[in-house]
């Protein structure tokens, strides 16, 4: 008689499902502590409290604060890269793949403000939680290389201005989507200014992507 396969991994069913679920509590009420108060102001025991879970809980699916950490860095990161690469751009003209992923890099940061404040709190902390993360830089390598795959035909086409990096490019990206969002406040108090109502913001994402689009243009035939 034939023996049974051993199972690799946890087991299926209600349990495994209650174990997702636990894991998906806490995370977001680490998303939304961490989000608030930074990695020092953040409490295990306020996260505890709101994901009605205990402490020993916490520590047994991601060992310290510093795990639970890392696990929300990934996570928020992780969830604007599963979107990017969700954009069908592979068949679009380039200029319209490159503008098509700016209006979504734009959308995604008005939208999730907890990212906003999550790496502001962490370039503080010079990324020294972000450095020890496996699977960050795994996420967004794909990113980078779809850029610069509709740069290339871009440039071939002749419908793209030649010799763009695509690293520089989504940098520049993620600034236009980003600084506004990040420094409205002391913006606004500054300059008396409405930078936090929905018009200012729309506003100043048409002019984003007009800058965007006349950087990328190829520059006239003289």
């Amino acid at each position: 008689m034939r023996a049974a396969k051993k199972r690799i991994g946890p087991p299926p069913g209600p349990r495994q499902a209650n174990i997702a679920e636990t894991r998906d509590r806490i995370l977001k009420a680490a998303i939304a502590q961490f989000a608030r108060n930074g990695f020092s102001g953040a409490r295990i025991e306020s996260i505890c409290k709101d994901a009605d879970v205990n402490a020993r809980m916490v520590y047994h699916y991601y060992v310290d604060k510093a795990g639970l950490y890392v696990a929300v860095l990934e996570h928020v990161l992780g969830e604007l890269r599963t979107e990017e690469l969700k954009l069908d751009v592979s068949a679009a003209e380039p200029m319209d793949g490159l503008l098509t992923m700016f209006d979504f890099i734009f959308g995604h940061f008005a939208k999730h403000p907890e990212l906003i404040r999550l790496l502001s709190a962490e370039n503080l902390l010079e990324g020294s939680y972000l450095r020890t993360s496996v699977a960050t830089p795994t996420v967004a390598s794909p990113v980078v290389e779809h850029i610069d795959t509709l740069l290339r035909r871009g440039e071939a086409k002749g419908v793209v201005r030649a010799g763009i990096d695509a690293l520089h490019l989504y940098v520049m990206m993620v600034a236009l989507s980003y600084f506004h969002k990040s420094n409205a406040y002391t913006l606004s108090a500054i300059w008396n200014d409405a930078l936090l109502t929905p018009v200012w913001h729309e506003e100043h994402s048409v002019l984003a992507r007009t800058m965007l689009a006349a950087f990328l243009a190829p520059p006239p035939s003289r």
